[in-house]
This record gives structure tokens, C-alpha cells and sequence, in this order.
């Protein structure tokens, strides 16, 4: 027999071998093990809304005029928390528009909050309404400059509990040290509430 056809012979058995092998591998079997767990997850909320405008729930829509140094100006507005945790924080942040020295001057127009454990009672001839509180009272942010940085309100439920409504009046002043700068001007006044998430914890 000749060498070429030696080669191929010895090739193609080979080839043939090499096959078998790489046959061998795909019919290879193994020992196998699994197991598996299902977890449910589901994200918090943050809610907080003030009562409807207009109401005893929230008056803060109601305007006023004519203020000379020494007027207050007191309205109700409940807040209610829908959140699904305590919050860990409250903040209001008061501005006006336009600007000018009501909210810049050292006497210019000042706010403080205060809280009544059950709603307000209202009197009074519309829009100088009055309020008394047949429960308990507490202060949740003493007399702030308006037109200031964001402030917390301590003592609300809602930093307490989730679900929860606070009682609330929000009193501004033109304090009585206001001087003839501050006359024949105008602004309004926008009130933001603000909620922040607990703090993150282990779950």
C-alpha cells in the first residue's frame, strides 16, 4: 500500500476517534441540586395634604387688609398625613409675592403655628376670624420672620404615626415696632408644607 494512502487511512481513523470523544463528552451526566425562596417587598409612602380651601379645615386661602402695626391674622388648617410610617420631618416654608419690606425688614410680617388636640373653634365675623381650643394646646413653631428658610414644626402626630390629622393655626403678625416703610404695600402669601421620610432603619 502506498504511503499517501496510508496517511489518509490513519487520517480518517482519526477523525473518526476524535468524533467518538467529543460524542463521549455530549452524553456526559451529572449530579445536579436547586432551591429557591420568594420574598414580597413593597415601598412606603409619604403623603401629607392640607384640608379643603375655604373651609373651618383650611383658611389659609383667606385673605386680609388694611393691617396696621399690632394686627394679627389667625387661621385654621388641618393637616392630615396618609403616610405609611411616621415621618421624620415637617417643614414650612412661607414667601411672598411680590417681595418687598413686609417680608425683608426686621419688622416686617412674622408667623407662628400652634396646635389644638381637637379641631379649632371657630367665631367671628369673616375674614377676622377667631379661635379657641376646647383641648390642648402646644406651640409647633414659634414667631418666625415670613419669607424665611424652611423651618421644622415639632409636635405633630404626624411625626409620631403614619395615618394622622393635626389641628392647626397659623397666626401672622405686623408686629407693632412696624414702621412707615411698611405702609400701602401688599403681598400674598404662600404656606408649603413639606414631609420627609423616617429615617432609613433594617427591615
Amino acid at each position: 500500500m502506498k504511503q499517501s494512502t496510508l496517511l489518509k487511512v490513519f487520517g480518517s481513523i482519526a477523525a473518526l476517534g476524535l468524533a467518538a470523544s467529543i460524542a463521549g463528552l455530549g452524553t456526559f451526566a451529572s449530579f445536579t441540586s436547586s432551591t429557591s425562596a420568594s420574598q414580597a417587598i413593597s415601598s412606603g409612602t409619604v403623603s401629607i395634604a392640607l384640608g379643603t380651601a375655604g373651609t373651618a379645615q383650611n383658611r389659609l386661602t383667606v385673605g386680609a387688609s388694611n393691617l396696621v402695626p399690632g394686627d394679627t391674622v389667625q387661621r385654621a388648617v388641618d393637616l392630615t398625613s396618609a403616610s405609611s410610617d411616621p415621618l421624620g420631618s415637617v417643614t414650612l416654608q412661607t414667601s411672598g409675592s411680590p417681595s418687598n419690606v413686609l417680608l425683608s425688614d426686621p419688622n416686617g410680617l412674622t408667623v407662628k403655628v400652634d396646635k389644638c388636640s381637637i379641631a379649632w373653634t371657630e367665631s367671628g365675623t369673616a375674614p377676622a376670624y377667631t379661635y379657641t381650643c376646647g383641648g390642648t394646646t402646644s406651640s409647633v413653631l414659634g414667631s418666625s420672620a415670613v419669607g424665611g428658610s424652611a423651618v421644622p414644626l415639632g409636635s405633630l402626630a404626624a411625626l409620631a404615626s403614619g395615618s394622622s390629622t393635626d389641628h392647626l393655626l397659623v397666626t401672622l403678625t405686623l408686629p407693632s415696632a412696624a414702621g412707615n416703610n411698611l405702609q400701602s404695600l401688599s403681598t400674598s402669601i404662600t404656606y408649603s408644607f413639606n414631609g420627609t421620610q423616617r429615617a432609613a432603619t433594617s427591615k
